[in-house]
């Protein structure tokens, strides 16, 4: 099935202009859904009636005044037909680290020639839904649970929910072998709804790798939601990199929960698509909550990356840290809208949020916006944001010492951007993507 693109006119300063009905275009994506265990329907038909009532959110929007989805609407999308890659084929993205703790999944399905999941501790269930049909309870006491459910872009993924990963940590069991969860895309024009699930036990801890990557350099729609309940005493160590086509539309969800004295970090690193957003929102459920927040974005050309956080430290004695980095050339266009809530019962919460963008070109534009919300009276929240360009004074150091203007400016945007890279966890991931870094005429 394929979506039609009808448009009704539109009268403004510059006469008749064609316009693509948002709402049609939504109700439109979910004809593409796919049959579905009937254990969990009713949770897709739920958040089909919320769509139903939803259009493509426009610049008129609050959330989205800073990020044009008219791109996306212009794209006929289909339902992507069944792919078949082999090994080769995806060698390059693969982690030694992860040999044997790996899920792929291709254009959204599941492929199970390519994951490899043989060597994990006991009682750790990593695996796609349909093949863990004995855990549907679980699955359905935390799927689609958490705040935020009814947003337009969340609301569509799980109306289009279908075989997507999990992982269980069972209590205290601790993983080391990164979870790598390997999102592949080969068609253009295809819509693409991955969805994934991690559910940490009591005094468990993992590190999880969500990695979107393409084979393809063409446009495709890529909406996807990750869902994370950590339980008290439990640690997850995120890290999510998006490596998407630089013609490809992404739009995620992160919603994490964390009960008392667990610790949740992630390092989002986003590289790709013509339009990409990321929303990533944290709910403290107990005291004593760590959290910590790192990401980068690099744009060239005339792309736009955006990111909106919520940090939620509803308890007392909770940590939150946050640095959000930005490398913008060209016409490109980042931005950064992030808010941490402290109501009046998160006493002694100590927060800090900092948003630093990098702007390599004249043309180039950031729309940042850190926010503190707080209520509490007995707190210790800072923010900052600085928007700047390469420092002549520091090209000029470097230029004495013999490297070339050139040489000398891409070393400084390397080092700006690698504070965040240093922070993910896993070492060849690392260094793979500290070598794109390297590697770019910025």
């Amino acid at each position: 099935m394929m979506i039609e693109v009808s448009t009704v006119p539109e009268v403004g300063n510059l006469g008749t202009v064609p316009k693509v009905d948002r709402a049609e275009y939504l109700a439109n994506l979910l004809k593409l859904r796919s049959n579905l265990a009937p254990e969990l329907q009713d949770i897709r038909d739920r958040a089909a009636v919320i769509v139903h009532d939803r259009a493509i959110p426009s610049t008129r929007d609050e959330e989205w005044r800073f990020t044009d989805l008219s791109g996306l609407l212009s794209l006929s999308l289909k339902s992507a037909e069944p792919a078949s890659l082999g090994y080769p084929q995806i060698e390059a993205f693969l982690l030694k680290e992860a040999v044997n703790s790996r899920l792929v999944f291709v254009d959204g399905a599941f492929a199970p020639d390519l994951s490899a999941i043989d060597d994990l501790p006991d009682g750790v269930v990593v695996s796609n839904f349909a093949n863990v049909a004995e855990f549907i309870p679980d699955i359905k006491t935390h799927l689609a649970k958490l705040p935020g459910g009814e947003e337009v872009f969340t609301a569509l993924n799980t109306a289009n929910l279908s075989d997507s990963a999990i992982a269980f940590i069972p209590k205290n069991q601790d993983v080391e072998a990164p979870i790598h969860i390997l999102y592949v895309s080969t068609q253009s024009e295809t819509a693409q709804y991955p969805r994934c699930l991690v559910v940490a036990e009591t005094g468990s801890r993992a590190t999880v790798v969500e990695d979107f990557v393409t084979l393809t350099e063409g446009a495709y729609f890529t909406n996807t939601v990750t869902e994370i309940a950590i339980a008290e005493n439990a640690e997850i160590r995120h890290t999510r990199v998006q490596r998407d086509s630089n013609a490809a539309f992404h739009i995620g969800k992160t919603a994490v929960s964390q009960a008392r004295d667990s610790r949740y970090s992630c390092t989002a690193v986003h590289f790709g698509g013509k339009v990409s957003r990321h929303n990533l929102e944290i709910y403290q459920t107990g005291e004593q909550t760590e959290t910590t927040l790192n990401g980068l974005t690099v744009l060239d050309g005339d792309r736009v990356g955006d990111t909106h956080s919520l940090l939620s430290l509803s308890r007392p004695y909770g940590i939150g840290n946050q640095v959000n980095k930005t490398i913008v050339s060209d016409r490109a266009h980042a931005v950064f809208n992030g808010k941490v809530f402290v109501p009046q019962a998160a006493q002694q919460t100590d927060a800090r949020q900092l948003s630093r963008n990098l702007l390599l070109s004249p043309k180039a534009r950031v729309d940042t916006k850190p926010q503190l919300e707080i209520i509490a009276d007995n707190v210790k929240c800072a923010h900052g944001a600085t928007v700047s360009q390469l420092e002549e004074d520091e090209v000029f150091y470097l230029q004495s010492r013999g490297i070339d203007h050139e040489s000398a400016r891409k070393l400084l945007t390397y080092a700006f951007a690698i504070e965040v890279i240093d922070q993910i966890p896993v070492e060849s991931l690392r260094d793979r993507l500290a070598t794109f870094i390297r590697s770019q005429h910025t």
